[in-house]
C-alpha cells in the first residue's frame, strides 16, 4: 500500500530521526537518492558533460538540490545553481563550489542563460511547507525552466503546490519527475497538484519507524485489493454471496438501470433485485435479474441497496434509506439529500457524488470542490456521517470517522479523526463518459452486499472500475458498457496468483 503523511507528521518524524543521526546525515541521504535518480534520468554514460541547473530557494529543499548538484558535478556534469531566495544553504553551496559547480544569484545575474542549454533542471525553490504558489520573482524563472528542453525534476514536491491538500493556489512549476523523501505527501497523490508532479520516485531515508501506523492518505495496490475481494466457497449460494437491490432508471433514463445492474452482476453479486420503471430494459439485457414493481421494502431480501442512477423524479430514495442494510446513494438520489436523514440511519451509507453533485451538497461551486478535493470529501463525510466516494480526476474515498468536521478547512487532519482517506490510483481520462458512474455504483453495491466494509467496498470498486477502463480503453475512447464488460478481466488481473 502506498501511504502519504501531512507535513506536520513528516517533520516530527524527521526530527526524531535526526536526533539519533550525525548532523547533516539525513540531508545527505536525501541528496544521494536525488542524485541517483537524476543520473538514471540522464541515462547511462550521459552524466559526464550533461548540463544541470539547480533552482535553489531558501529552504532545505534548496540544500538537497545543492548537495545533489555537487554529486553530479563530481561525476563530470556541468552544474549551475540559480539562487532565488534571500539566502541559501551554506553547506550545500560550499559543497557545490568545491565540486566545481557555478553559482548565479538571480538578483544580480542573468538566471535565464543557463536554462537555455540545460539537460536537467532541479526544482528546489520551495519545500513541503510552501503555501500559496510561487513568489512573483520566481515565476519568470520557473516558466523558463518549463519552457526549456530540460527534464524538470522536483525536489520532494513541485514548487507552488500544497503538500497537505493538493491545492494549487497560484503559479506552480510542473515537473516531469518528482523525487520525494521518506514518504509520499498527500499533494503528490491528489489533483490538481498530482498533475504537476509527473512520475513519482520515493527515496527511503529511514523514516519508516518514526511514522505513525495510520497515514493521512493511502492508495491501495493489487495485493491490497485482492485480500479484500470476496471469494465464494464450495458451500456458497446466491444469498451467501450477497443479494443487491437496485432502485434506478426511469422512462427517460432506462440505460442507467441496465448499467447499474450489469456493474452489480459483474461485481460478484449472488443475485440482483431490480425495482423501478425500467424492468423491461433490464430483463432484456440481463435476464438473470429479479425484478419487482415496488415498493423496495416488498421486493424481497437484500443485503444492500443502490439507489439513484437515472432515477429522475421517481420515488425510492426515502424508502431505501429507511431500510436497515447498507445503502449506496448516487446521481439523482443525491439531489437535496438531507444530512439528518442519513445520519439517523442505523446501517452504513455510501455517497458517490461527482464534483458538481458534491458542490450542491456542500453549497459551494464545482470549481471549489475540484480545487480542494481532499477538504471537500472530508467535509461531506463529516456532514453526512457517511462514507463518501468523490469521483473525478482523483477519486477519493473517505469514511465517516475520517472527516475533519463541519467547517474544516484545507490541511485539516484526516488520520487523527479515525482513518486514512483513500485515493484511487487506477483509471483513465477516457472513463469520463456517460453511464460509467452507474457501473461503478452497481459494482460498489455488490461488494457492500458481499459484506465488505463501506470504505473497502467503495475503494475496491473504484480500483477495479479504473482498471477495467484501462483494459477496455487501450488508450482510446471507451463506453460504459465496455467498462462493465472488462470488470471480470480486471478482477482476474488483481487476484491472479493468490
Amino acid at each position: 500500500m502506498r501511504t502519504a503523511y501531512r507535513v506536520e507528521t513528516v517533520r516530527a518524524a524527521e526530527a526524531a530521526l535526526m536526533a539519533r543521526l550525525p548532523e547533516g546525515a539525513l540531508m545527505q541521504r536525501a541528496a544521494a537518492g536525488l542524485a541517483a535518480a537524476c543520473c538514471s534520468l540522464l541515462g547511462k554514460g550521459r552524466v559526464y558533460g550533461a548540463r544541470a541547473v539547480l533552482l535553489v530557494g531558501s529552504g532545505d529543499n534548496g540544500g538537497d538540490a545543492l548537495y545533489a548538484g555537487a554529486r553530479l558535478a563530481r561525476r563530470g556534469a556541468g552544474v549551475t545553481a540559480v539562487l532565488l531566495g534571500d539566502r541559501a544553504h551554506e553547506g550545500g553551496l560550499a559543497a557545490l563550489r568545491a565540486a566545481g559547480g557555478r553559482v548565479v544569484d538571480s538578483a544580480h545575474d542573468d538566471p535565464f542563460e543557463p536554462l537555455a542549454a540545460a539537460d536537467l533542471v532541479l526544482d528546489g525553490i520551495t519545500g513541503i511547507g510552501g503555501r500559496g504558489g510561487l513568489r512573483p520573482d520566481a515565476v519568470p524563472v520557473a516558466r523558463a525552466a518549463r519552457g526549456s528542453d530540460a527534464v524538470v525534476v522536483a525536489v520532494d514536491l513541485p514548487s507552488g503546490v500544497d503538500a497537505d491538500t493538493g491545492e494549487v493556489a497560484g503559479e506552480a512549476l510542473r515537473a516531469d519527475v518528482t523525487v520525494t523523501f521518506g514518504t509520499y505527501k498527500p499533494g503528490l497523490l491528489v489533483d490538481p497538484a498530482r498533475s504537476y508532479a509527473g512520475a513519482l520516485r520515493l527515496v527511503d531515508i529511514g523514516l519508516g519507524a518514526e511514522l505513525p501506523g495510520v497515514a493521512d492518505l493511502e492508495a491501495l495496490q493489487h495485493q491490497d485489493v485482492a485480500r479484500l475481494l470476496p471469494v465464494p466457497g464450495a458451500e456458497s449460494d446466491k444469498y451467501r454471496r450477497g443479494v443487491l437491490g437496485v432502485v434506478a432508471g426511469s422512462a427517460r433514463y432506462p440505460g442507467a438501470a441496465v448499467l447499474a445492474v450489469e456493474g452489480a452482476l459483474r461485481g460478484g453479486a449472488g443475485a440482483v433485485r431490480y425495482v423501478g420503471p425500467a424492468a423491461d430494459a433490464v430483463i432484456a439485457a440481463h435476464p438473470e435479474t429479479l425484478v419487482h414493481p415496488g415498493p423496495p421494502d416488498r421486493a424481497g431480501r437484500v443485503q444492500a441497496w443502490v439507489v439513484g442512477p437515472g432515477l429522475g423524479d421517481e420515488p425510492g430514495v426515502a424508502e431505501v434509506l429507511a431500510s436497515d442494510v447498507p445503502v449506496l446513494v448516487d446521481a439523482d438520489g443525491l439531489r437535496g439529500l438531507d444530512p439528518s436523514l442519513v445520519r439517523a440511519r442505523s446501517a452504513p451509507t455510501v455517497l458517490t457524488p461527482h464534483a458538481g453533485e458534491a458542490a450542491a451538497l456542500l453549497g459551494t461551486t464545482r470549481e471549489d470542490v475540484e480545487a480542494g478535493r481532499l477538504a471537500a470529501v472530508r467535509e461531506l463525510a463529516a456532514r453526512f456521517g457517511a462514507t463518501v466516494l468523490l469521483k473525478g480526476s482523483t477519486t477519493l474515498v473517505c469514511g465517516p470517522g475520517t472527516g475533519a468536521g463541519t467547517g474544516a478547512g484545507p490541511g485539516t487532519a484526516g488520520a487523527a479523526a479515525g482513518g486514512a482517506v483513500r485515493v484511487n490510483p487506477t483509471g483513465t481520462g477516457w472513463l469520463a463518459t456517460a453511464g460509467s458512474g452507474d457501473v461503478l455504483s452497481g459494482l460498489a453495491g455488490s461488494l457492500l452486499a458481499a459484506g465488505l466494509r463501506p470504505v473497502d467496498a467503495a475503494s475496491c470498486a473504484a480500483y477495479l472500475h479504473g482498471l477495467a477502463a484501462r483494459r477496455a480503453s487501450g488508450g482510446g475512447p471507451v463506453t460504459a458498457g465496455e467498462v462493465a464488460g472488462a470488470l471480470g478481466g480486471a478482477w482476474r488481473d488483481v487476484t491472479d496468483g493468490l
